[in-house]
């Protein structure tokens, strides 16, 4: 008879194969051994040694290709075809029945040989009686006496608790049949002498449905790839041993468990094939894993193979952006601005805030929002935008984004507290979270801890009383509010650039807080309302400012009508301060005057007239000399008229002189003002502190880098880019994207930029109370400098080549208290005589770098008639002739000239 070549699918017993053809395995045949019977295996129990016989076979050829031929046939009762025995021939060369006879694992028949007629048959059946002889004589297998007894069960009584049992402890298995690509009946080992055979679905993964009848006796015809599905598993796991990890149970009571094929989890293969989907409702039994599993569904969705032919990809993300969270509208949802554009509305990925309509989560919203809120208002943090939310119920589309700050997802920040559950996904929504099974296996988490809205009480409510609703009200907490100073509250609302809703948590206090001393342009009510010059912009500013940020503010008194007159401070820096320093509120003069930030406010906003800034963007110096009032020391006094002058001039009174030396530490290149330091006591007692200074962080021991992120208004120590050294200075503004400072080297006036490493605390033997800063502003007296840039520039050189760094005599002619204390000074080389005309005033007017005040201040119409005024006029008058500096392209008084000169 001829050798044939199968595949072996199976073993049935430990006398019988099912045989797959190697050229088509969907064709298959039952193959029995020749002359031989084992032990059988059945559902009431099986008969003893079974499963050990049938398990050596199961290990010597399941899965490999052998050679077969056929002894002879037997023709079954039920349907009249014949059965096939005969002799299978290994890889080695090792015969089977010969080798399980050998080994004890089958005997032969009682009928054995009775009609046997061929050659082969009579040898083949001689040689099994000697190998069974000998397995009897040696007590193998069968032929061993007691015990061979295995209890196999084909039930599990309780699903729930034979997974917590099990669970974290792989159990070796084998596959007995394949139902699809994700169901598996496998007999579990649990003990030595104890299997259960039971359905068990694979872990992470869904297949396609095959061929099936339903109970109804319809027949249901297979998904697409579910005929592939099951062949891909049943080829490498039929019958071969496994690992079963068991993780849990699905709602209808089966196993839930991964399957470990010796070369890894066969979900990760079946997936790669495109044969099976990631499921989402085993997320959380899987952890971890449950990336390995997406990730080779990806593959097949790249590769376009099996279930995902026709997958269209979606759009890669863009990667991280840097924005500013500008505002929390709920748990779920926040408003943020990237550096050039727009603000915009983003939702967080895959996350749900407190159901609004679920009476045990609604109490949270409030906590939950107040949660994200102190985490990432105002705070720079990594935007990656995973898709877009589809328009539904009234609400826009929208983008789905994962936030980032300091490395960590707010999502799943949000999901681990309790403040948010996860969204479930339809299968084939991938705008989610690239940290979706994270996010789902937090809210187990977080559920099984009761965190937040998943705890059995709710959370204490917190109702805030509205002081600002009437009068009455405001003034009896206002009382309470002045006497605390600076407290600390929260913006709810930004009615207007300098109209708040603030909150008072201490206080449970709510109440509108009009900021003082200032008046900023109002901004439109409505779409039909129209806004004052810069009203909008006033009113974006302290949005983007304020809205929802940690404040304090400094309540001084109530209005008519409820609202609460102050200060507000945001990371310590008067917000009015920065309203006038943008040119977008004016200080109201009288208020400002008897406020103790009065001089940084009417300081703040000179600067932004200077840089022409919002309100002041057509600002005319000029016309607010002319405005201003006259000097009070030539006004009438108690009443009484001015004497008359009879058309004569009356020579003006004499002035006091106040000379003093100072060093020039610092020319502002725009502004053209001055730093100097008055030489005198305050000079030696620097020099004497910055040589501790120096030796202070010259020691190992003083090297620490700032504890924290610096503060607009800190003091800290700074180390000068040019010559390495340490000075104090104070910091002016953050860049906390790129971690660099503004700073402003208090005792020298200059400034630069640096980044956090180059500073460090300011010890407090060294701060403003042990010595206030040095340098002191100043601006030359009597003369204009021009606004055109290339005049600015040509001004600056001549002035940082001339008293840069030198000594020099200064003639305090004024300080002006509401501009800061600048001082406005007559300058003087130290070695020369005191002459206006060897004055640097003088020169820089001479050289045609500056004009002198077409229109005077109260202070400066002092001057007129004096050596001062006088001789500036004349070198004005020099330049104008000799068409030198700005003179040089027209005569003094054209339009053209005039401009640029102011």
């Amino acid at each position: 008879m001829s050798i044939n070549q199968a595949m072996v699918k199976s073993a049935l017993s430990g006398d019988t194969l099912i045989l797959a053809s190697t050229k088509n395995p969907h064709q298959e045949r039952t193959f029995c051994l020749a002359f031989v019977n084992a032990p059988r295996m059945k559902r009431e129990g099986d008969e003893p040694y079974a499963f050990e016989s049938r398990d050596f076979l199961r290990k010597l050829v399941v899965g490999k290709v052998v050679q077969f031929q056929v002894i002879y046939n037997i023709p079954l009762s039920s349907n009249g075809q014949l059965r096939d025995y005969g002799i299978v021939i290994l890889q080695d060369g090792r015969i089977l029945p010969r080798l399980a006879v050998a080994e004890g694992w089958v005997k032969l028949r009682d009928e054995a040989g009775k009609n046997t007629e061929s050659d082969t048959a009579k040898t083949l059946l001689e040689k099994l009686k000697q190998a069974e002889t000998e397995a009897k004589a040696n007590s193998r297998g069968l032929w061993a006496g007691k015990g061979g007894r295995i209890e196999s069960k084909y039930e599990v009584p309780d699903p729930k608790a034979f997974a917590e049992e099990w669970k974290g402890k792989p159990i070796d298995g084998i596959v007995e049949r394949v139902l699809t690509g994700d169901r598996l009946i496998v007999r579990l080992k649990v003990h030595p002498n104890e299997h259960v055979q039971t359905l068990v679905l694979i872990a992470g993964i869904r297949a396609p449905s095959t061929k099936r009848t339903t109970a109804d006796g319809k027949e249901q015809e297979a998904e697409a790839f579910g005929e592939e599905a099951q062949f891909f598993i049943e080829h490498r796991l039929l019958q071969r041993g496994v690992s079963v990890n068991i993780l849990g149970v699905s709602p209808q009571g089966t196993l839930v468990a991964s399957v470990m094929h010796p070369n890894g989890s066969i979900a990760e293969f079946v997936l790669r094939e495109g044969l099976a989907r990631c499921v989402d409702h085993h997320s959380t039994m899987l952890g971890p894993e449950m990336g390995k599993l997406r990730e080779a569904e990806k593959h097949a969705k790249s590769k376009k193979i099996g279930l995902f032919q026709g997958h269209v990809p979606t759009k890669a993300p863009a990667g991280d952006t840097e924005v500013t969270v500008t505002r929390v509208q709920t748990a779920d949802t926040i408003y943020v601005r990237s550096r050039t554009g727009p603000e915009k509305r983003v939702n967080l990925s895959s996350i749900r805030q407190p159901k609004p309509a679920d009476p045990k989560q609604a109490p949270f919203q409030a906590e939950a929002k107040e949660f994200l809120r102190k985490r990432l208002i105002g705070k720079h943090v990594k935007m990656t935008i995973d898709g877009k939310k589809a328009a539904s119920d009234g609400y826009e589309e929208r983008e789905v984004a994962t936030v980032m700050q300091n490395g960590k997802n707010v999502a799943l920040q949000l999901v681990e507290s309790g403040y948010a559950s996860v969204i479930r996904h339809r299968r084939d929504d991938d705008d989610r979270s690239p940290q979706y099974d994270d996010l789902l296996a937090a809210e187990v988490a977080a559920q099984e801890e009761k965190k937040g809205m998943w705890s059995e009480k709710p959370p204490a409510t917190k109702a805030y009383v509205d002081y600002s609703e009437s009068l009455q009200k405001a003034k009896v907490q206002a009382s309470v509010l002045q006497r605390q100073k600076k407290v600390p509250a929260v913006v709810d609302f930004v009615k207007g650039a300098s109209r708040f809703t603030v909150l008072i948590p201490r206080e449970n206090a709510k109440l509108t807080l009009v900021l003082s001393c200032i008046r900023a342009p109002r901004s439109a009510r409505s779409a039909t309302d129209t806004s004052e010059p810069f009203g909008q912009e006033a009113h974006d500013f302290a949005s983007r400012k304020c809205m929802q940020r940690d404040v304090e503010v400094d309540i001084e008194g109530t209005d008519k009508v409820g609202g609460f007159i102050g200060t507000l401070f945001i990371n310590r820096e008067n917000f009015s301060k920065l309203l006038l320093e943008e040119g977008l509120a004016t200080v109201h003069a009288y208020s400002a005057e008897q406020s103790p930030h009065g001089a940084e406010l009417f300081a703040a906003e000179q600067k932004a007239k200077d840089a022409r800034k919002g309100l002041w963007h057509d600002y005319d110096p000029s016309a607010d000399a002319a405005e201003e009032e006259e000097d009070p020391s030539s006004a009438p006094t108690n009443g009484a008229a001015a004497p008359p002058t009879n058309g004569t001039s009356t020579p003006p009174p004499p002035r006091k002189l106040d000379y003093r030396e100072a060093v020039i530490t610092h020319i502002d290149p725009v502004t053209l003002r001055l730093k100097l330091q008055l030489i005198g006591t305050g000079t030696g007692a620097l020099e004497e502190l910055m040589s501790k200074f120096r030796a202070f962080h010259l020691s190992a021991a003083n090297k620490a880098p700032l504890p924290h992120p610096p503060k607009a208004g800190d003091y800290v120590a700074a180390r000068f880019s040019e010559d390495g050294t340490w000075y104090r200075a104070r910091v002016r503004r953050n860049d906390r994207e790129a971690q660099t400072s503004e700073v402003v080297y208090v005792d020298y006036g200059n400034e630069e930029k640096l980044p956090w490493a180059e500073l460090r605390a300011l010890a407090p033997q060294f701060d403003a109370r042990a010595l206030k800063p040095q340098a002191q502003e100043a601006a030359l007296a009597y003369v204009q400098w021009p606004t055109a840039k290339e005049y600015v520039a040509d001004a600056h050189a001549y002035l940082d080549e001339r008293v840069n760094g030198r000594e020099m005599v200064a003639s305090v002619e004024y300080t002006d208290v509401k501009d800061g204390g600048v001082m406005h000074v007559v300058l003087f080389p130290k070695d020369l005589e005191r002459a206006v005309t060897e004055s640097v005033n003088a020169d820089v007017v001479g050289e045609g770098l500056a004009v002198v005040k077409r229109v005077l201040r109260g202070w400066e119409r002092q001057a007129e008639g004096t050596e001062v005024l006088r001789g500036l006029r004349e070198k004005e008058a020099r330049a104008k002739e000799e068409r030198v500096g700005g003179w040089e392209y027209g005569e003094f008084g054209d339009d053209e000239v005039v401009d640029k000169l102011r």
